[in-house]
Parts: C-alpha cells; sequence; structure tokens
C-alpha cells in the first residue's frame, strides 16, 4: 500500500487542449533560442549599491548569518545545534542568542508591531510582503485532533486581517500550506484514492459550501475529517477573496495529487472573477510541465482564474530517498540543467498565456536565480507585459536574494518576500526545515556574501 502511495502521480484525466501542446512544446525551443540579454544594465545584478539601503548592523548581521550558512556541516546539523544550544542556554538564553542574529535575518517579528514595523521599512525599498504563517505537518507529526487545526485556521484568519488592514502594498499576499488545516495522513490516502476513482471537483465545492456530501473511498471519521478541513479552508477562502491572494504551498508527492485536488476547487469556488487562489507547480518534478498544462486544461473547462506560484522546489533528497526506499522512479530531474529547462519552459508557458489574457492568469516568479528572472523580465518586454500590472510577479525569501529583489523593485517590478513571522518557538521547526530543504541555495549564497562585503568596504573606506 506504501508504495503505491509514494508512486502514484497525478495523471491528466482528459487529453490536453491542441493549443496547450503546442504551447508547451514551443516553449522549449523559445527559451533555448532567446536566451536573456546578459548585458542588459537594469538587470545585471552585480552592482553591491543596492545594499546602501542596509543600516550598519543589517549588514553586519547579514554577512554573519550567510558566513554561517556556508558550511554544509552547520546547515545540515542546524537542528541538532540549535536543540544543544537551547538546553545549554535555557529558553531565555536561546531566545536573547537567535533573535538579534538569524531569526532577525530571516523573520519579520512576533507581535503585530514588530511585523508592521518590518513591513513598512520593506514598504519604503519597493518591496511587498507576502506573510506566512509557520505552521505546516508531515506524516507521523498530526495529532489527529480537530481543535488543533481549528487553531491553526484562527491564526490563518489572522494572517488574512493584518495582511489586509495594513496599507503595506496595494495587492497583499500571504502563503498557505493545507497540512496545516488537513492531516498529512489524510492527504496521502486522498491521493490514493483519487488515483483509482477521481473526484468531480463540484462535489468539493459543494462541501466547501457545507453541505454534508459522502467521499468514496473514504471511512466514516476520514470523511469526516476531510469536511470539516473543506470548511475551515472556505472559512479562509470567504475572508481573503477579494482582499488578500492566498498562494497554497506544494509539499511532497505523496501528498501533492491531494493538496492540488483541493485547491483547485477552491479555485473553482473563489476564483470566478479574479485570482484570488494560487497553487504551486514544482519545476525539479519531471511531470511538472504536464500538471501546469493540465491545470491550464481544467481552468479552461471548469471556468476559474488560474494564479501559478512557479519554483524550482525544495524537497529533492527526500524525495530522492523515498523514491530509492520503496523502489519507485525517480521524480526529479537528472540534473540541474534539467530543471532550469523546465523552470524556464513552463515560465514560458505561463507568460505567452498571460499576455494573451492578463486578466484571467497570473503567475508569480518565485526564484533565486538570476538567469531566470532576467528571461522572466525579457520576455515581460517582448509580450508586452506591464511591469507593475499584477499578472506577472516575482518572489524571493526574506534575508536572502536581496541584490535581485532590491534591483528588480528600482526597475519598476513587482517583487514579494516570503514572511514568516511568530515567535522564537513558533518560527525554529519551520526555519530549520527551511534550512534543510533550501541549503544548496544557503551554501550558494557566495556571489550575495560577496556584494555585502563590497559594500561593507566601500563604507569603511569612505568615513
Amino acid at each position: 500500500m506504501m508504495v503505491t502511495m509514494m508512486c502514484f502521480r497525478l495523471r491528466p484525466s482528459f487529453p490536453h487542449l491542441l493549443s496547450l501542446r503546442l504551447l508547451g512544446t514551443a516553449a522549449s525551443r523559445t527559451v533555448a533560442v532567446k536566451p536573456p540579454d546578459h548585458d542588459s544594465a537594469a538587470l545585471a545584478f552585480e552592482d553591491p549599491s543596492a545594499f546602501r539601503v542596509k543600516s550598519w548592523s543589517e549588514l553586519l548581521r547579514a554577512l554573519g548569518v550567510f558566513h554561517f550558512c556556508s558550511f554544509p556541516l552547520l546547515v545540515n546539523n542546524c537542528g541538532k545545534l540549535m536543540s544543544i544550544a537551547r538546553t545549554l542556554l535555557g529558553r531565555r538564553g536561546f531566545s536573547l542568542l537567535l533573535r538579534p542574529t538569524v531569526y532577525a535575518q530571516f523573520v519579520a517579528g512576533e507581535s503585530e508591531s514588530e511585523i508592521s514595523q518590518s513591513m513598512e521599512k520593506m514598504s519604503l525599498l519597493r518591496l511587498r510582503p507576502m506573510l506566512a504563517v509557520p505552521i505546516e505537518e508531515d506524516l507521523g507529526e498530526s495529532t489527529g485532533y480537530e481543535k488543533r487545526y481549528d487553531d491553526n485556521m484562527d491564526a490563518m484568519l489572522e494572517c488574512v486581517r493584518i495582511s489586509h488592514s495594513n496599507a503595506w502594498c496595494k495587492d497583499p499576499m500571504m502563503q498557505l500550506k493545507i497540512t496545516a488545516l488537513l492531516s498529512p495522513e489524510l492527504c496521502v490516502k486522498l491521493t490514493t484514492v483519487t488515483a483509482q476513482q477521481l473526484y468531480d471537483l463540484s462535489l468539493l465545492v459543494r462541501a466547501l459550501d457545507g453541505e454534508p456530501v459522502s467521499f468514496p473511498g473514504l471511512n466514516e471519521s476520514e470523511a469526516a475529517h476531510f469536511l470539516c478541513a473543506l470548511r475551515r479552508l472556505n472559512k479562509i477562502g470567504e475572508a481573503s477573496a477579494n482582499k488578500v491572494r492566498v498562494l497554497v504551498d506544494a509539499e511532497y508527492t505523496y501528498m501533492n495529487p491531494a493538496l492540488s485536488l483541493v485547491t483547485m476547487a477552491m479555485m473553482k469556488k473563489f476564483n470566478k472573477d479574479g485570482v484570488w487562489i494560487w497553487n504551486t507547480y514544482q519545476c525539479y518534478l519531471k511531470e511538472s510541465r504536464s500538471l501546469l498544462l493540465e491545470a491550464l486544461r481544467l481552468s479552461q473547462d471548469e471556468g476559474f482564474c488560474l494564479g501559478v506560484k512557479l519554483v524550482r522546489g525544495a524537497y529533492m533528497d527526500k524525495e530522492r530517498k523515498l523514491a530509492e526506499k520503496e523502489g519507485c522512479l525517480d521524480p526529479i530531474h537528472q540534473s540541474w540543467e534539467d530543471t532550469n529547462d523546465s523552470y524556464n519552459g513552463s515560465l514560458d508557458v505561463m507568460l505567452r498565456v498571460i499576455s494573451q489574457s492578463p486578466e484571467r492568469y497570473r503567475i508569480i516568479v518565485a526564484s533565486h536565480n538570476e538567469e531566470s528572472v532576467r528571461l522572466a523580465a525579457q520576455q515581460m518586454e517582448e509580450l508586452g507585459i506591464d511591469k507593475d500590472g499584477g499578472s506577472v510577479c516575482f518572489g524571493q525569501l526574506l534575508g536572502m536574494c536581496d541584490h535581485v529583489s532590491l534591483t528588480l523593485a528600482k526597475e519598476g517590478y513587482a517583487v514579494y518576500k516570503s514572511v514568516p513571522y511568530g515567535s522564537v518557538d513558533d518560527t525554529l521547526p519551520y526555519l530549520v526545515r527551511r534550512a534543510q530543504e533550501n541549503r544548496t541555495v544557503l551554501q550558494g549564497i557566495r556571489k550575495e556574501r560577496d556584494l555585502l562585503r563590497q559594500e561593507l568596504y566601500r563604507r569603511i573606506c569612505a568615513r
């Protein structure tokens, strides 16, 4: 049974539209033929002056944290090291150590006033916040209690309120992990069930509306939990509609089909006249292009608008270990170059669709890769897509890749930073997990570190 769960891949239920097939085939050719213009002065990402907006303390903190992150041994064992430090220093001492360093680099704050202060500073730099509640679960972490998921829903609703009530930017966004509201175990079960018997989106929309529907393949307790989860998601959808755009994160392949099913149902209900619910597509997966094309087809057939968060992906090591353990084919592209081709090709597909119907499709180019960012900017210009029209925006993590974010913002593009918030205790598991997942990114920040050093030397010499 577990092998079946792990090996399942969501397959299109109907043939793709011919136009989407041609679009997907042409994407790789377009990317190969027209590489980005490396001589573009606007998007060179080589100028340390981008960091002149940082204070001395921010500059030194970033250099210190990035120096720490350059050691694989420290990043790979950061969870254990932090656990030891907490034991030795105690809760208060550990918080005093982390707050001005790692926490301040990657987290906006704990109280609403701290968050507001961080967001107002970002706004002055023409950066937009995309708030993220640091709550998620994986297999074996679920308590099974509905109250915990209800509490998580309350935290998500508070995130909607904070995002909407403050004038940080004209088009607020937030991130959502469905596993904070629906148990991972049921996500895996749903992935297995829907591989054998497709769920109609209308069935899930009726459940979102509160109807007591039955779900084939689920027992009574599973169906009851699924109904509760859908009603929680419906409350978030109703609270955010026409106010805050909700970007649903992808997670592991053994639960992603279930997450996408729920997300598409939310799109069918809430995205009739605009893009308020978004789904994430992980381009390090071999199936990512077919999943994106299927989403485009489904949005056309079902009549809803589609929002796409395009990422490379962060669970590569675990996915490969699981595939090897379960005797499955490796779901990840074999090389970095293949992943880049996958990302840039999917980007090309979305930009061409957006150029034809900007009111029905949106994308956030969520990438720290300079080549992909340059390519997106160049294609936007070629296709006549407005820099700040709302259909295309860029995204990076708070505290990282600022030389890309600040340069894009300076040139008039819409740029979001993924912004977790909460106490040290609440955000620590989130930060450790992100560090583990993004360690190749963390270890590859040499260029940003060098630019920070150049800015530091410039200031010292100018004194």
